[in-house]
C-alpha cells in the first residue's frame, strides 16, 4: 500500500522529539520536492514533543525567512508557540515582522499577540502596540471572531482598563465561558468586588474558574466569611479551590481555619503542603511544620524549600543547612534550584559559615544554577557578614540591577564592617537613583554612624526616618541609644526611651546599662538594670554589670551585697530603686 507523502511526514513527525530529527525530515521534503509540505511541517513540528523550545523556534524561524513563499499560516503558528512558550517579546516581534512583510495575521497570530501584550503589561509601549492590534481586529475582519476578541478583553481586563473592557465585552457578538472569566477576573484585580459580585451573578454558565476567581477576591480582600460561604455554595471544587482557602485563612492570620480546610481536602499537592508548611513559618511555629513534612510520603523540591525556608526565616540556620544536606544524600537526591540556594545562603549568613557555602558554590555546575540577581544580592549579605566585604563589593558591581535590597544588603555590610563613609555614599547613590530606603537600609546607616561614633550624624539619620516614609522599630532605638551611650550622651539616650511611641524592650535597655558600665554612671545603671530584670530571667548577668559600675566608683559594700545575693539566690534589693525580685 503506498501511503501518501503527507500522512509518512505527519507520521515520522509524531515520532519526532529532537532538532536533528526534525532537520531530517525537512531533508526529506526538500529532496523529494515536496515543498508544498513546508506550511504543515512548521505546524507539526511546533506541536511535537522537542523539548528546548528555544531552538526549535530559531530553528522555524530561520525556515520563514528561507521559504520561497512566506505563508500566514505558517507565521501565525510560530507566533503562537512562542507566546505559549512564554517568548512573549519574540512574540510581537515576529508579528511586527509579518507586517512588515505584507502577510495579513491570523486569529493565531492576532490572538496571540494580543496575549503576549497583556504578559509584558509593565513594558509602557506595550498598551500602544495593543491598541494597534485593537485597530487590525477591524481591519482585518475579526471583530466576530470570539478567540480574538476573548484575547483583546483579556489585554484590557489585564492593565485594569475595565471600561474598554466592558466595551469590547458588549460589542462581542459571541461570548463563551473564557470571555465571561476573563472579565469576572479583570473587576477582581482591580479590586472592584462589589462590580465583580454582580457580573459573576450574571454569568449564564459558571464554571469552577468562575467559582474560584470569587473566592480568591474575596480570600484577598481578607473577607474569609464570604469566602468560605462562597467555596461551600459551590457545585463542584479542585485543587485550586482548597488551596486558595487555605491560602486565605493564612493570610487572614488564622493557621487553626488553614489545618482544618488542609485537613478536609479530598486530594493534595504539593502546593496544599507547601502552603500549609509556610503558613506555619509565617506564625512561627516550626515544630508544626516539620511535623508536617515528616508525614509527606513524596517529598519534592517544593515541600523541601518551604522547610528550608522556614528554618531559615525562623532563625534555626543550622537545621536548615542540616535538611539541605538530607536532600542531596543519593537515596533521596532532590536536585535543588535557586530558590532552595537563596535560604540556604540565609542559613549561611545567619551562622557567619563562610566555607559551607564554598563547598556549595564547587558544585554549582553539578547543580545546573547560574547565580542571578537574586542570588547574588543574597550572596552579598553573606559575604558581608563574614568580613569579604571587597567580595560583597565585587558582586554588588556586577549586578545588572541594584534594587532596594542589593543596596540595603551593601549597605548595612559596610556598616557592620565599620566602613562608614562607604555606607553613606552608598545611601546617597541609592536615593539618587529614586530608590526609597527602608527599615533594613537604616539600620545599616545607623550600625556605619555608630560604628564610626558619628554622634550628630547618627541623629540626623535617625529623625530623618520619618521623612522618607520609614518608622523606627526597636533595633533602630537599640541602636541609637548605644550610638548616644557610647558617646557619653547618657540622659539624651535615657530621653530617646522614655519617649519612645513602643514598649523597649531589653536590648534597649540593656545598651543603655553597657553605656553605664563604660562611663560608670550608677544613678541611669540602676534604673536600667531594674527594666532589665523585669523583662529577662538573664539577672546575674545584669546585675554583674551593675556591681561593676559600683565598684569603679569605690561603693564596695553595694558591690559586694549585690553580688552575694546573686550566688545565692537571695531577694535582691537595688540601692536606690524600690523594686525588688526574688530569684
Amino acid at each position: 500500500m503506498v501511503v501518501a507523502p503527507h500522512l509518512m511526514m505527519r507520521l515520522m513527525l509524531n515520532k519526532c522529539s529532537t532538532l536533528q530529527q526534525a532537520k531530517q525530515i525537512h531533508a526529506h521534503i526538500l529532496i523529494n520536492a515536496l515543498n508544498h509540505l513546508e506550511p504543515l511541517f512548521i505546524h507539526h513540528i511546533l506541536l511535537s514533543n522537542v523539548t528546548n523550545s528555544k531552538t526549535m523556534a530559531h530553528y522555524v524561524h530561520s525556515l520563514l525567512h528561507h521559504v520561497p513563499y512566506p505563508d500566514s499560516f505558517s507565521w501565525g503558528c510560530l507566533i503562537r508557540f512562542l507566546s505559549q512558550k512564554g517568548h512573549f517579546i519574540e512574540a510581537l516581534s515576529l508579528y511586527v515582522q509579518m507586517q512588515r512583510l505584507g502577510l495579513p495575521p491570523t486569529s493565531h497570530a492576532i490572538s496571540s499577540a494580543l496575549k503576549s501584550c497583556a504578559r509584558l503589561q509593565d513594558n509602557n509601549n506595550n498598551k500602544f502596540d495593543a491598541v494597534s492590534i485593537h485597530a487590525q481586529v477591524y481591519v482585518f475582519g475579526f471583530n466576530s471572531c470570539v478567540y480574538v476578541q476573548t484575547a483583546l478583553l483579556g489585554f484590557y481586563s489585564k492593565i485594569g482598563d475595565m471600561g474598554t473592557a466592558r466595551k469590547v465585552f458588549d460589542e462581542m457578538a459571541h461570548k463563551n465561558v473564557v470571555s465571561w472569566n476573563s472579565m469576572l477576573s479583570g473587576y477582581i484585580k482591580a479590586g472592584n468586588l462589589d462590580e465583580a459580585q454582580d457580573f459573576f451573578d450574571e454569568i449564564p454558565w459558571k464554571d469552577v474558574i468562575s467559582w474560584n476567581s470569587m473566592v480568591s477576591g474575596y480570600a484577598k480582600a481578607g473577607n474569609m466569611d464570604h469566602a468560605s460561604s462562597l467555596f461551600r455554595q459551590m457545585p463542584e471544587r479542585n485543587l485550586v479551590s482548597w488551596n486558595t482557602m487555605i491560602s486565605g485563612y493564612i493570610d487572614f492570620g488564622s493557621i487553626v481555619s488553614a489545618r482544618e480546610f488542609f485537613d478536609a481536602m479530598p486530594t493534595r499537592n504539593s502546593v496544599s503542603w507547601m502552603t500549609m508548611t509556610a503558613g506555619y513559618s509565617k506564625s512561627g511555629d516550626v515544630e508544626s511544620a516539620r511535623n508536617l513534612f515528616d508525614q509527606m510520603d513524596e517529598k519534592d523540591l517544593l515541600s523541601y524549600n518551604a522547610m528550608i525556608a522556614c528554618y531559615a526565616q525562623n532563625s534555626r540556620p543550622k537545621e536548615a543547612l542540616d535538611l539541605f544536606d538530607d536532600m542531596l544524600k543519593p537515596d533521596i537526591y532532590v536536585h535543588p534550584d535557586k530558590m532552595t540556594l537563596a535560604s540556604v545562603i540565609s542559613a549561611c549568613s545567619q551562622l557567619g559559615d563562610l566555607e559551607y557555602w564554598c563547598w556549595i558554590e564547587s558544585h554549582m555546575n553539578d547543580f545546573g544554577i547560574v547565580v542571578d540577581d537574586h542570588l547574588a544580592t543574597a550572596l552579598i549579605d553573606l559575604y558581608a557578614k563574614c568580613g569579604s566585604i571587597d567580595k560583597a563589593y565585587e558582586l554588588f558591581h556586577g549586578l545588572r540591577k541594584r534594587d532596594l535590597v542589593a543596596y540595603s544588603a551593601m549597605i548595612y555590610g559596610c556598616g557592620i564592617n565599620g566602613r562608614a563613609s562607604d555606607a553613606i555614599k552608598l545611601f546617597e547613590r541609592m536615593l539618587g537613583e529614586c530608590i526609597g530606603p527602608n527599615l533594613v537600609t537604616y539600620t545599616g546607616l545607623l550600625t556605619a554612624y555608630n560604628h564610626a561614633g558619628l554622634v550628630e550624624e547618627g541623629y540626623r539619620c535617625f529623625n530623618s526616618m520619618k521623612d522618607n516614609g520609614v518608622v523606627p522599630s526597636l533595633d533602630h532605638y537599640g541602636i541609637m541609644v548605644d550610638l548616644l551611650g557610647r558617646a557619653g550622651w547618657l540622659d539624651e539616650a535615657y530621653k530617646l526611651i522614655i519617649n519612645m511611641p513602643m514598649q523597649p524592650n531589653v536590648e534597649v535597655w540593656g545598651a543603655l546599662l553597657l553605656a553605664c558600665r563604660l562611663h560608670n554612671n550608677v544613678e541611669l545603671g540602676e534604673i536600667a538594670v531594674q527594666h532589665c530584670i523585669k523583662l529577662e530571667n538573664n539577672i546575674a548577668g545584669y546585675c554583674s554589670l551593675l556591681s561593676s559600675i559600683y565598684a569603679a566608683l569605690g561603693n564596695w559594700d553595694d558591690a559586694k551585697k549585690l553580688r552575694l545575693c546573686v550566688e545565692v539566690n537571695k531577694i535582691i534589693k537595688i540601692p536606690g530603686c524600690s523594686w525588688t525580685q526574688l530569684i
